[in-house]
């Protein structure tokens, strides 16, 4: 777990920071594995994800307190996955919170850990007074992370050829 990328948050387990090139193998074994990215977007190939890296490290020069970060198990240093505090694409202004996680992680409790941390630094950093969350229809398992930390569902949003079922938190209620 290189410690040169800047940090993001902490939370009882898991250490979150920017990524670096670094990462490439991390982040190549997360975002080509077809099950993790089953109801996020397509697995890419290794050239894909190390052009998707570099966009991801160049987006922290132009937004301040957002992007995909690396998340890594404090004693371990072992890499978790994904987080994110990004911007929706499908509407302009608004913010989602998001991860995933590498196969060996997950049942463990990173995903609502990192959601549960993450609102918070969200709405220490962020002047927004709403926090969204995106799902695929199917995704059962992150619709309970989100409901377990707060999240209300907030209708559907059609995205390509998929239902995702939107959900979002309000500052007071975080």
């Amino acid at each position: 777990m290189p410690s040169s990328s800047p940090f993001i948050l902490e939370t009882p387990r898991l250490i979150v920071r920017q990524y670096a090139i670094n990462d490439a193998d991390d982040f190549f074994a997360l975002n080509s594995d077809v099950e993790v990215m089953r109801y996020i977007r397509p697995p890419k190939d290794r050239k894909e994800c190390d052009a998707f890296l570099v966009q991801n490290i160049n987006f922290y020069n132009t937004h301040s307190n957002l992007g995909r970060w690396a998340a890594y198990e404090k004693i371990t240093k072992e890499y978790v996955g994904s987080f994110a505090i990004i911007p929706v694409a499908e509407e302009t202004g608004n913010i989602q919170i998001g991860y995933a996680l590498m196969r060996s992680s997950w049942g463990k409790g990173f995903a609502t850990e990192l959601v549960q941390h993450g609102k918070m630094f969200f709405f220490k950093i962020q002047e927004a007074d709403i926090l969204y969350a995106l799902t695929e229809e199917q995704n059962i398992a992150s619709q309970k992370v989100l409901l377990k930390c707060g999240f209300m569902e907030n209708g559907t949003l059609i995205s390509g050829d998929k239902t995702l079922i939107k959900f979002n938190i309000h500052r007071n209620e975080s």
